[in-house]
């Protein structure tokens, strides 16, 4: 009998000690020790539809909302790439917004401009669209941009943006429709009319299309929610989280050549370095300008 509790009594000790052993494994490999937040990721809620530029786009449709999900996916994890754009809105938009309102673009299309670029003014895609609005060079001289090795206007805020609006509204007289306008920035008008001829709809958004023009409608819509509402997707920035714009110094006009910037930075109390980033259209060391055009030349603030 005595033999039996032993027995009995070190089977107990045998089990307590693996439970011991099982909740300090658990202990060690539990991931979120305790009082520590644990990370937790979900999906952001589709709306039922998104006014953009005075229309209502309805995502109803289940090839619309399944589509309009997967941008709103990319932008909430997508984390550095988005709060990069959040940042520079505030130093892009002031600038933007006033160009959009005097030609008459509703200011949604601003939303398009900053998924092409995300809102970096010096953005160079692979293909070789530049600036802002990722004009091609040619499409770009199109529509009155001076392109050249000296100077490339693509990266001209204010006028590329005016060249923006040309294409924008010239695109608007042709389909009526602010999503099929956006379309053709990105495949072209040509391929944008002919698809609607084929297809016999009368929008870009009830076509088959390559993936890129596909996704890129409810890209716009997606930046246009997150953009306007950052802390409803889990984005929360402080005021001086934001890249601010600030006014220059002064603007120059210019109408002859500057054979050396940096003399000329010098002479206006400035930098070299400053001048070319407050000036990124200035593509050399020097301005070459034989035929006395007028350039703006921005003297930024210390």
């Amino acid at each position: 009998m005595k033999k039996a509790y032993i027995t009995l009594a070190a089977l107990l000790l045998s089990i307590s000690a693996c439970a011991q052993n099982q909740n300090t494994q658990q202990e060690a490999f539990n991931p979120y020790p305790q009082g520590q937040l644990q990370m937790i990721y979900t999906a952001p809620k589709v709306p039922s539809k998104v006014d953009f530029a005075g229309t209502v786009v309805d995502l109803k449709k289940t090839d619309h909302r399944e589509r309009m999900d997967r941008e709103m996916l990319a932008f909430t994890y997508s984390h550095q790439n988005t709060i990069l754009m959040l940042k520079r809105t505030k130093r892009i938009f002031p600038q933007i917004e006033p160009i959009l309102k005097e030609c008459g673009v509703p200011d949604d299309l601003k939303y398009l401009m900053a998924i092409e670029s995300n809102l970096l003014p010096t953005a160079v895609s692979s293909a070789g669209a530049a600036g802002l609005w990722q004009f091609m060079a040619a499409t770009g001289r199109q529509f009155g941009l001076e392109v050249n090795e000296n100077i490339d206007e693509r990266y001209n805020i204010e006028k590329a943006t005016r060249a923006a609006c040309k294409y924008l509204l010239d695109a608007y007289k042709k389909y009526g429709d602010w999503m099929t306008v956006a379309a053709s920035y990105n495949a072209g008008q040509g391929r944008i009319s002919s698809e609607l001829s084929k297809q016999k709809v009368d929008s870009a958004m009830d076509l088959l299309l390559v993936e890129e023009t596909s996704r890129y409608m409810f890209r716009i819509l997606a930046a246009k929610l997150f953009l306007e509402n950052p802390a409803d997707y889990g984005f929360r920035l402080e005021e001086d989280d934001y890249y601010q714009y600030e006014e220059p110094e002064k603007v120059i006009k210019v109408t002859s050549t500057i054979a050396d910037l940096a003399t000329f930075a010098k002479q206006n109390g400035t930098t070299y370095r400053q001048i070319r980033l407050a000036n990124p259209w200035l593509r050399q060391s020097s301005l070459q300008d034989k035929s006395g055009k007028v350039y703006e030349v921005i003297i930024p603030k210390d």
